[in-house]
């Protein structure tokens, strides 16, 4: 969801973060179904879904970052959670989903959250003389190598990698998040989409000066970041077609109580 850290500071050249983790299966679109099963099915179920968790070891300054946002989080909606850590983070964003009377609501008031992280000036700096270096390949750059180092608390393991500008070159201004783990304990499609992919899009034009497209994958919690890469405008982009996740508690509860409604798409988006 969020690039958190001193922005301002000079970008490692040829820097790169990298983690290795087996390839996920896909969680979406599994059919439901009732069997009976013996207890060690059961057992190897509960492994294999500990395994398709995202593996992250705790940095240093993870628990400060959390805290960080949380607070800000806190202000914006009013209310806070009493469970501790990153499951009362989650309550806390679902409180803001319901806080907005539209999705155009939640994004900004998601935007306003992620601005309160920064002093103004900082922003303000950014945009005006580091954004333009480069025809913005070295903000876009720098942004990227942030973000993989300081938000891996918040999405898990991520790593630099190259990506495709629009005018056809190679930068190393992205950042693919291997199995993103707001979207795995939100486990919404409208919460990834309005509380991280578009106001994150938006806060980085409109306030750093940086275009970027984020291409979440439902199907097996990867996302890709692409610094550098304009976005389309929101009401056109394909993300707003996605289904629910099946393990999306607000579809599963529609699909008990709703037999004569569509219940593909996400209530939240």
């Amino acid at each position: 969801m969020k690039a958190l850290g001193l922005v301002g500071a000079r970008a490692p050249t040829g820097f790169t973060t990298s983690f290795h983790e087996p390839k996920q299966k896909p969680l979406r679109n599994n059919p439901f179904c009732v069997s009976c099963s013996s207890s060690s099915k059961t057992v190897q179920e509960q492994a294999k879904t500990a395994v398709l968790k995202s593996e992250y070891k705790p940095g240093v300054f993870d628990d400060f970052f959390l805290n960080l946002f949380r607070n800000k989080l806190v202000q914006e909606v009013g209310w806070d959670s009493q469970r501790p850590g990153y499951d009362g983070l989650i309550e806390v964003v679902n409180r803001l989903m319901m806080k907005g009377k539209t999705n155009s609501d939640t994004i900004e008031a998601a935007v306003r959250v992620l601005r309160a992280l920064f002093p103004p000036f900082l922003l303000e700096l950014y945009k005006i003389f580091i954004a333009p270096l480069g025809r913005g390949k070295i903000a876009a750059m720098m942004v990227a190598r942030v973000t993989a180092l300081t938000c891996q608390w918040l999405m898990g393991p991520c790593k630099v990698n190259s990506v495709e500008l629009r005018d056809g070159t190679l930068c190393s201004s992205g950042v693919f998040v291997e199995r993103c783990k707001y979207l795995e304990e939100s486990k919404c499609v409208g919460i990834c989409i309005n509380t991280c992919k578009f106001p994150t899009q938006t806060f980085f034009k409109d306030h750093m000066g940086v275009p970027l497209l984020m291409e979440p994958n439902f199907a097996d919690y990867s996302c890709q970041f692409k610094f550098g890469v304009l976005a389309p405008p929101h009401e056109d982009d394909s993300v707003l077609k996605e289904p629910c996740l099946e393990i999306c508690p607000n579809a599963a509860k529609r699909r008990t109580v709703a037999r004569n409604i569509d219940v593909t798409t996400c209530p939240k988006t």
